[in-house]
């Protein structure tokens, strides 16, 4: 038993130590990553010029799927409960079996359009083109209607969708708000260059845009009005491609080696957080329960949010104590659901280290982890309440 907790130590030690960007990209084609959706265990990667990848375990391996898809030039990936949308450049295919096989859904989109986004909102699917403006389907892709009265500009790089208020950021002309489905489009450029906007991303009524050569911007009304927030951030190119939201952090990615930047006071300033990431073009951004996955222009990384200030404990946490923390020895925790709940303790790798039920209350020796940091999770049916320890 001793020789095993040596063993067990060694590799905790190894792993807390690795709390940084890991490359996740063994079997994955060495090619641009331009979109990552997450469904359960199912990560997919939409690439430019390999089709779509699947990992199951975190990017530890990945399978191509491509049977059906035409185009291998993937520009941006949808989920629509089971319906895998995947944008490429010569139109829409859907997977209704995890990637396995695709069929192409273009109707009522010229033939040939490449999208560059797609977007979800309830049971409407957008479509931005390169060219064409945005398409709308309300049959889960069946049929496509254009939807572009009022829209300046026609090449729409990113959209983002709350309710029935869309965002277009456009190539060269800024932003576009539709408050009506898309039926009806507004130039909302008050505060922000008319530029290309090449990412958005939404929190409440909190808008966040990256301006190509400008810097970021937000907006906290919708999208009347704007503001710079560049107080950290790189200058040397200013080429934003990807903004991710998660509890009260911003993350930003930049297309010209800067890699990643990270908020957590809504973007009044900003640290650069690149530790251990070698390829720093980066894409896209997607989140499963413990780690951020970077899509870069060589392929996918990962990272533990636990890393980063600000994601933390969520609000469901009052329901929880732990003591003591720190801890050498034994961990006692107390719950107030009453009522049977699965816990879990990970390392910030994300690798589990022990699982069991507890009902209340519950002590669990942890004397044979290594000294670092610990994630707790009881999965509970309102949510995850997340804590850390500390062993010392």
């Amino acid at each position: 038993m001793k020789k095993l907790y040596l063993i067990l130590i060694a590799i905790f030690t190894i792993s807390f130590a690795n709390a940084q960007w890991q490359i996740a990209n063994n079997s994955l084609a060495n090619v641009m990553i331009k979109s990552i959706v997450i469904k359960n265990t199912y990560i997919f990667a939409g690439t430019y010029g390999g089709g779509v990848s699947l990992t199951t375990n975190k990017g530890n391996t990945w399978s191509t799927m491509n049977t059906g898809l035409t185009n291998w030039d993937v520009t941006s990936l949808a989920l629509n409960g089971n319906s895998l949308f995947a944008g490429t450049d010569i139109g829409v295919f859907l997977s209704i079996d995890n990637g396995n096989s695709w069929t192409p859904l273009n109707n009522g989109i010229p033939a040939y359009t490449p999208i560059l986004s797609l977007a979800i909102s309830d049971t409407n699917i957008f479509a931005g083109t390169n060219g064409q403006g945005v398409f709308l389907s309300s049959n889960n892709g069946s049929s496509w209607t254009m939807v572009n009265s009022g829209l300046v500009n026609l090449n729409i790089i990113t959209l983002a969708t709350r309710g029935n208020t869309i965002f277009a950021g456009t190539l060269g002309s800024g932003v576009c708000r539709s408050i009506d489905n898309g039926n009806n489009w507004t130039l909302v450029n008050t505060g922000i260059p008319d530029t290309t906007v090449e990412s958005l991303a939404l929190k409440g009524d909190t808008i966040i845009a990256g301006a190509h050569g400008y810097g970021l911007y937000i907006s906290t009304n919708n999208g009347n009005s704007w503001n710079a927030v560049n107080t950290g951030l790189s200058t040397t190119y200013f080429w934003i491609r990807a903004i991710a939201i998660k509890d009260n952090n911003i993350f930003v990615g930049f297309y010209q080696g800067d890699g990643v930047y990270l908020s957590n006071n809504n973007g009044a300033s900003w640290n650069n957080i690149n530790t251990g990431l070698t390829n720093s073009f980066i894409w896209t951004f997607a989140f499963d329960e413990l780690n951020i996955y970077a899509g870069t222009g060589y392929g996918v990384w990962k990272r533990p949010i636990s890393d980063f200030e600000g994601i933390e404990e969520n609000i469901l946490n009052n329901n929880i104590s732990i003591c003591p923390n720190p801890t050498s020895n034994n961990l006692t925790i107390e719950t107030n659901i009453n009522k049977e709940t699965k816990l879990e303790i990970t390392n910030l790798l994300g690798q589990t280290l022990y699982t069991s039920y507890i009902y209340s209350k519950a002590t669990i020796d942890v004397s044979a982890f290594a000294k670092g940091i610990y994630i707790l999770k009881l999965n509970t049916d309102k949510g995850i309440i997340v804590k850390k320890f500390v062993k010392e």
